[in-house]
């Protein structure tokens, strides 16, 4: 099978994951004899030394040629500490959201038996938790109406949704609840918002099409304390923009580190597929970042977007025996800890051995 790939490492520790995720990638091609093709593309802040913008055109027209996109992060501590500046990196991918009709972010959360420990919560809370939230990407007050008034002393910005945009969501998520353990978690601020009361409204008008999922409503502050709670209970979440943002970073934390999560981006035109953490731009450089979150994000691409599961699942196996042999970076290390490269490097290597 023809494999086609725009791989944009972007910013910070992006280059270094997603080096990674491409030996794995490799690998995997190699033994199961497909042809891999790809192309390196600019995004973010080094974009925006290089040719004035985060998301240039021949990036967006290299990810529209594409099968998949394999991306790192976006960030830039230079652009975080001016508030006054016109372009930014974080630009770039809400630009490629929209552009590429990225409306959907899929983040599972799932847990690993060697690393529970590692989880703030206690085992008995965390174990077995496996659930999905399923983020909405290209509305809600992330795009809407923004500004300043009264001389600049007043800002505002518009949450806006329409019931197109929050029908194509939830019907994801309930193909995505059927196919696993039926029960789909809608989050919302339907007490206060009105953008939220519709999300309620165009919900319970879908919930009947779909009797074998057991749909529950759940408001977005209760969702934070009981995804800490209980993380078990979920099963498919799904929820608008701003509040997806939040809370999977929350459920990212019980699994016992950032930079394990994996998730992709899908829509109308080409999936994107990244670590669901940022650029640590404190670490970029020196070979220390986690690899396994983009790898994982690899694997989710095999399965999404080529519709191989087998060679997903080789992966994810790599991986868990990585995490088992106690071959990790310095974040979830207990003892000695290794580099980014040679976390890499052990799972291309089980890969092709295995």
């Amino acid at each position: 099978m023809k494999l086609n790939l725009a791989v944009l490492p972007g910013d910070g520790i992006g280059p270094e994951i997603v080096e990674q995720a491409m030996k794995a990638v490799k690998a995997v091609a190699n033994k199961f004899k497909h042809e891999l093709t790809y192309e390196y593309g600019l995004t973010g802040a080094i974009a925006i030394d290089e040719v004035g913008e985060p998301y240039p055109e021949k990036t967006h027209e290299l990810c529209m040629n594409s099968d998949a996109v394999l991306f790192g992060a976006i960030g830039d501590p230079r652009f975080d500490n001016d508030p006054k500046a016109k372009v930014r990196p974080e630009q770039g991918l809400l630009l490629m959201r929209k552009k590429l009709g990225l409306y959907a972010n899929i983040r599972p959360v799932e847990t690993f038996e060697s690393l529970l420990h590692k989880s703030p919560l206690r085992r008995e809370l965390v174990e077995g938790a496996d659930f999905v939230a399923i983020r909405e990407l290209t509305g809600g007050i992330y795009f809407g109406e923004k500004g300043r008034k009264d001389g600049g002393n007043t800002a505002f910005d518009t949450c806006t949704y329409t019931r197109e945009e929050i029908e194509r969501i939830l019907k994801l998520g309930y193909d995505f609840a059927m196919k696993r353990n039926k029960k789909l978690t809608v989050v919302d601020k339907a007490n206060v918002l009105e953008s939220s009361r519709l999300w309620r409204e165009v919900a319970q008008e879908m919930a009947p099409n779909y009797p074998e999922v057991k749909t529950e409503y759940m408001f977005v502050d209760n969702a934070a304390m009981q995804i800490i709670q209980w993380p078990k209970n979920f099963d498919v979440m799904v929820t608008e923009n701003m509040f997806g943002d939040i809370l999977t970073d929350e459920a990212s934390v019980i699994t016992g580190s950032l930079g394990l999560l994996p998730s992709a981006s899908v829509g109308i035109h080409t999936s994107v597929f990244e670590p669901i953490h940022g650029s640590y731009p404190q670490a970029a450089g020196k070979d220390i970042a986690n690899p396994i979150a983009t790898i994982l994000s690899a694997a989710m691409m095999f399965e999404y977007a080529f519709n191989l599961p087998e060679e997903g699942k080789l992966i994810r196996e790599a991986v868990a025996a990585s995490m088992a042999e106690k071959y990790v970076t310095e974040d979830i290390a207990e003892g000695q800890a290794y580099k980014t490269s040679q976390v890499g490097d052990w799972i291309a290597n089980y890969i092709e051995q295995n």
